[in-house]
């Protein structure tokens, strides 16, 4: 990230000292262009003076100093402080307005492709946070009611309305589509607002509520929406900014749901007709923790917030460590409600953690949007942890890793671990996604149904992998109630034994691979773990396995009704258990593809020396022979790229082990 640190010497504006309550002062009529990727420090009060304005493509950082400074807006003429603020004078933008609807990267190294303005005030109590603030917005269309969290203090929700903010008039009328609701954590439902459209945010509900908001002709997707407001201030306590919430008590309130969630809130409404808990359904539905310890946030600020590192406890990190975390839940999608049936979601993005606090399943989601919303899932109701928003604020648009001492632009640095996963991306015929499920391993994650489960997270769409037998692995039947976007399994107990992936979605024609160790992703086209080992995959009645590498597209047998099988493996089955997987002990000699160069190769065990290698197609021609192959490095196959059809690849060593691997292009 550009730097660019600006504190007394500001080009053409001018500089004001009054007291100590004001640094940087921008004059009538000038403007401050902070480009995107650049950093403005601040370090005391701001003000802007009648048409001066900042607008902010980058990252702008206020650091006050107590009640001696302030962020106000002036007169132009007069001079006077505007008590109401001027819109208009500091301009948080969006850059590209049109990728609202991709994830960026992870990685550093990748640039992010939706970027916007961000602004961090530390050190100013809220009396001193006098000026507001233009925040440019736009979100992915959840469907019925938008899911939204609003980073303003003492701004009433009826400003909300009108074609200067989100473009429609809202009213206080339930299920309307047209009113604005919130969450209620502890009673676990959606409320009207406490004043109706005279409430005010952050006033009389908190800063991080969770608003629901209706979607009848709502259009942020589509359309930049412009919100003025003062932002939430952040006191600092010590050294440490703090703005926290106590996680407990979330549906204690809540003697029963009733037999398979009949029993009523205060409006009346089931349950069942509204509460989702992917987390806990695997363990039970509407029993012991499921719908409970269930936390509904909005982000409270106009940066990112970065939810990667909730569950550690970092000796330089962000202070944030809930030891009874089960995992969090982003990005809603195809938000839905009917008068008869209630409300509910089809879709969700699910991270959950192991007992180390290693971060599985959809980990570049991590990183919540200003206006944005996520959910906390908690295994107990007695930890009583703190989260702490203020510390989770982040400029970067990829997540803070390991390690790396906390910062509002931390960067990213190496990791290494021991939880695994296997991400499959399931494409259609024009290579988009159209749905995935994951697959995790660690020495702590459970093998087949428990009541306990650490990082399991139930499905709800038409690709998942079905509860394992914990001791032969394949179906477990005596759990065919509920199947999984993330399963895990134990990688001591249960390695080289299948889980079973069904596909039922005819559009999913082929699979993509995205495999992680501690939530860092492999190098591209490589297969192996740290642990030596690796996944491995195969259509359920095949009789040999391939091994799953990182990037690799495979074309599969498009879903049906009934199901198509696969099995997935953490670790080559052992000999016996595929009857044409012929090693009589385990080797690493592997089949490889690699779409770099859109080709494959055989890397060989370390102690082999020569090999012998036969290639045939599906209809038994040989196509390929070599002899005497040297087995101290990789071998291309020189396979036809144009011809679309599948091979199978026998690989013998000079003392007689053999290789059997299927390809399919």
């Amino acid at each position: 990230m550009k730097k660019n640190l600006l504190t007394i010497g500001i080009l053409a504006l001018s500089l004001s000292v009054q007291a100590q309550t004001v640094l940087m002062h921008v004059d009538n009529a000038a403007k401050m262009y902070v480009s995107k990727g650049s950093l403005v420090y601040n370090g005391g009060g701001l003000q802007t003076k009648g048409a001066g304005v900042i607008e902010n493509h980058g990252n702008f950082m206020i650091s006050g100093n107590g009640n001696s400074d302030v962020f106000r807006n002036l007169d132009g003429t007069t001079g006077a402080e505007v008590t109401a603020g001027v819109p208009g004078t500091f301009v948080n933008k969006l850059n590209e307005p049109g990728a609202v609807g991709s994830v960026n990267s992870e990685f550093s190294t990748i640039a992010p492709v939706y970027t916007y303005g961000q602004l961090y005030i530390d050190g100013l109590p809220q009396t001193a946070v006098r000026g507001v603030v233009d925040q440019e917005f736009r979100q992915p269309a959840h469907g019925s009611y938008q899911q939204m969290g609003f980073p303003f203090y003492d701004k009433v929700v009826s400003s909300l309305s009108g074609t200067t903010a989100l473009g429609k008039t809202f009213n206080n009328t339930r299920y309307s589509g047209n009113e604005i609701l919130y969450w209620d954590n502890n009673k676990v439902v959606s409320h009207n607002l406490p004043g109706g459209l005279n409430t005010r945010l952050g006033v009389d509900l908190d800063p991080y509520a969770y608003f629901i908001v209706g979607g009848s002709g709502l259009d942020v997707t589509n359309q930049t929406r412009t919100l003025v407001g003062r932002p939430v201030a952040t006191p600092v306590v010590g050294t440490t900014p703090t703005l926290s919430k106590t996680l407990t008590g979330a549906g204690a309130s809540i003697a029963t749901f009733g037999t398979n969630g009949t029993a009523v809130n205060q409006y009346n409404e089931f349950y069942n007709t509204y509460l989702q808990d992917s987390f806990s359904s695997s363990a039970g539905v509407w029993v012991g923790n499921f719908g409970r310890n269930f936390y509904q946030f909005g982000n409270p600020y106009m940066t990112n917030l970065d939810l990667s590192q909730i569950a550690v406890a970092e000796a330089n990190g962000d202070g944030n460590n809930l030891t009874d975390i089960y995992g969090v839940r982003l990005e809603v999608q195809g938000v839905q409600y009917s008068t008869a049936a209630g409300g509910g979601s089809t879709s969700f993005k699910f991270i959950t953690f192991d007992s180390s606090g290693v971060a599985v399943g959809d980990v570049p989601y991590a990183m919540v949007r200003p206006m944005g919303t996520f959910v906390v899932k908690l295994k107990g109701n007695t930890s009583a942890d703190a989260l702490n928003f203020a510390t989770l604020r982040r400029f970067n648009y990829h997540r803070r890793q390991p390690g790396t001492p906390y910062s509002v632009t931390a960067a990213k640095n190496g990791l290494s671990g021991t939880v695994k996963q296997l991400g499959v991306i399931g494409l259609d015929a024009n290579g988009n996604e159209v749905d995935r499920t994951y697959y995790v391993v660690s020495p702590n994650t459970i093998s087949g149904h428990t009541s306990n489960p650490t990082v399991q997270v139930t499905a709800s769409k038409s690709l998942g992998t079905y509860e394992e037998n914990p001791t032969t692995g394949g179906y477990d039947p005596n759990y065919f109630s509920y199947w999984l976007y993330i399963n895990e399994a134990n990688e001591n107990n249960f390695k080289g034994k299948n889980i079973k992936l069904v596909n039922y979605n005819p559009s999913i024609v082929s699979f993509k691979f995205e495999i992680r160790e501690d939530a860092a992703e492999i190098p591209a086209g490589t297969h192996l773990l740290s642990s030596n080992e690796g996944f491995f995959y195969k259509k359920g009645t095949d009789a040999t396995v391939s091994p799953a590498v990182q990037g690799a597209t495979v074309a599969t047998q498009p879903g049906s009704q009934n199901g198509v099988e696969y099995d997935l493996y953490y670790g080559m089955p052992n000999s016996g258990t595929l009857t044409t997987v012929e090693n009589e002990k385990k080797n690493r000699t592997l089949v490889i593809y690699n779409p770099d160069s859109d080709n494959y190769f055989v890397r060989f065990d370390p102690s082999w020396k020569k090999a012998s290698i036969d290639v045939f197609d599906l209809s038994g021609k040989l196509v390929l022979s070599k002899k005497d192959v040297d087995a101290k490095g990789d071998y291309v196959l020189d396979l036809a790229k144009d011809v679309k059809i599948g091979y199978l690849v026998n690989v013998v060593s000079d003392k007689g082990e053999k290789v059997t691997s299927k390809i399919v292009k």
